[in-house]
C-alpha cells in the first residue's frame, strides 16, 4: 500500500455504490473523510458535534461520486473522550457505524512517520474499505453498551476515583504532621478526633488550618463513598441486581467486586466461550515465535483494566478463603514452592482460571469445584 487514500483504487472489491466515511475527533473540529474506494477521498472540516455540517459533508460526497441520495453510508471513528453519542446518532440516520479500538490500528514502523488528522482520516478510511471487504482482522471493533449500560457503570467507576481521593487527602494530612515530628496510624478512623484535639494546640496556625480544610474534604469524599456503598447494598438486596447477588454468595467475593465484575464484564458481553474470556480481560498469553527465538512475552494487557486488576486480587483471596477448592490445590501444587517469583507468575494463571470458574458460575450455574458459598443470613 503506497498511501491511504490510494488503496483498493481500481480493484473491483465487490462493494462498489456505497459511500464509506472516516471521522477523525479532536476538541474543537472533525476531518471527515469520504469515499467509494474508486477515487481518491473528499475531505471536510467541520466544527467538533456540528451534525447538520456532517450530514451535509455527506451529502456533497454522495453528490461527487454520483450515487443517490438514499445510498448506504458506512463510517467509522476511534473510540475516545466523545464516548458512544456520536455511535448512536449515525446509527438513528441509517449510517453503518463502527467504533475502533485506536490501539488495534497499525501503524508504519520506520523511525519517522508523517501524522496529521487528515492522513489518520485516510488511513481510517482505507482501512475501512478493508475491514468491509472481508478483511476483519484489519482492527478491533468496540462492543459498544447500550445507553442504560453504560449508565450502570458509573456508581463503582466514581468509587474507584473517591477511593483515590480519600488516599491523597490521607497521604497530604500525614504528610504535614510528620514534617512537624507528629505520627497518627489512622487518620479519619474512630480515635482521631481525640488524637487530633490532644495535638492540633502544638502546630502553627497555617498548617492547623491547611490539615482542617484536608479534614474537610476527606469526610466529603468519605460520606459520597457511603452513600454510593448504600445505593448498591439497597439494589442488590431488593434483587435488582441477581449476578452481583449470585457473585457475592461465593467466599472470598464481596458485594464491591462482584459488582465491578459485572457491570464491567459478565452482565453485558456475551461470551461465546473461555478463551474470549481471557482476552477482554488481558489475561491471554503473548507468545514471540520468529525463527530461532522462541520468547513468551507474557500476558497481553490488551483487555478491561479494571477487571484484570481486580481478577488478580480476587485470586490472592481466594486462596486465603477457598483453600480447599481444586483451583487453590492446582496453585499450590504448580506453583506454592516455587518461590515469590513462581507464585507471582502462578497468580495471574489463577486468575485467568478464576474468571473463567465465575464466568461459567453465572452462565451455567456450575460452582467452582470445591468453593464453599457463604451462608445466608436470616
Amino acid at each position: 500500500m503506497n498511501a491511504p487514500g490510494t488503496a483498493l483504487q481500481g480493484k473491483d472489491t465487490g462493494i462498489a455504490r456505497e459511500l464509506y466515511m472516516a471521522v477523525e475527533l479532536s476538541e474543537k473540529s472533525w476531518k471527515l473523510s469520504l469515499g467509494d474506494g474508486a477515487r481518491g477521498p473528499s475531505h471536510y472540516t467541520v466544527m467538533a458535534a456540528d451534525t447538520a455540517a456532517v450530514l451535509e459533508g455527506i451529502a456533497k460526497a454522495k453528490a461527487r461520486c454520483g450515487f443517490a441520495r438514499e445510498a448506504r453510508v458506512h463510517s467509522c471513528y476511534e473510540a475516545g473522550r466523545d464516548g458512544f453519542w456520536l455511535h448512536r446518532w449515525l446509527l438513528e440516520q441509517g449510517i453503518d457505524n463502527i467504533v475502533v479500538d485506536s490501539s488495534s490500528i497499525e501503524v508504519n514502523r520506520r523511525a519517522r512517520r508523517a501524522k496529521t488528522d487528515r492522513l489518520d482520516g485516510d488511513k481510517l478510511l482505507a482501512m475501512l474499505l478493508r475491514y468491509r471487504a472481508g478483511e476483519k482482522r484489519v482492527w478491533s471493533v468496540v462492543r459498544v453498551p447500550t445507553p442504560e449500560q453504560e449508565d450502570e457503570r458509573r456508581a463503582h467507576r466514581e468509587l474507584g476515583r473517591l477511593g483515590q481521593e480519600r488516599t491523597a487527602h490521607i497521604n497530604r494530612i500525614r504528610a504535614l504532621l510528620v514534617s512537624h515530628n507528629l505520627r497518627v496510624k489512622s487518620i479519619g478512623g474512630r480515635n482521631w478526633q481525640r488524637w487530633w484535639g490532644g495535638h492540633a494546640g502544638a502546630l502553627l496556625p497555617g498548617v492547623r488550618a491547611e490539615i482542617e480544610r484536608e479534614l474537610a474534604r476527606l469526610a466529603l469524599v468519605q460520606s459520597q463513598m457511603r452513600t454510593l456503598e448504600a445505593q448498591q447494598c439497597q439494589a442488590v438486596a431488593c434483587g435488582i441486581e441477581p449476578q452481583v447477588a449470585r457473585l457475592a454468595r461465593l467466599r472470598a467475593i464481596g458485594l464491591g467486586s462482584a459488582w465491578v465484575l459485572v457491570k464491567e464484564l459478565f452482565g453485558w458481553r456475551g461470551f461465546r466461550n473461555r478463551r474470549e474470556v481471557a482476552g477482554c480481560l488481558g489475561l491471554a498469553p503473548t507468545p514471540y515465535d520468529s525463527g530461532q527465538s522462541k520468547i513468551e512475552q507474557g500476558i497481553t494487557k490488551a483487555g478491561n483494566k479494571r477487571a484484570r486488576t481486580l481478577m488478580v486480587e480476587l485470586a490472592w483471596c481466594w486462596l486465603r478463603y477457598q483453600p480447599e477448592s481444586e483451583l487453590s490445590k492446582w496453585f499450590a501444587a504448580r506453583f506454592a514452592g516455587g518461590g515469590k517469583r513462581m507464585r507471582r507468575i502462578g497468580i495471574v494463571a489463577l486468575a485467568r482460571r478464576l474468571a473463567i470458574a465465575l464466568w461459567r458460575y453465572l452462565e451455567q450455574g456450575l460452582i467452582p469445584d470445591g468453593a464453599k458459598l457463604k451462608p445466608i443470613s436470616g
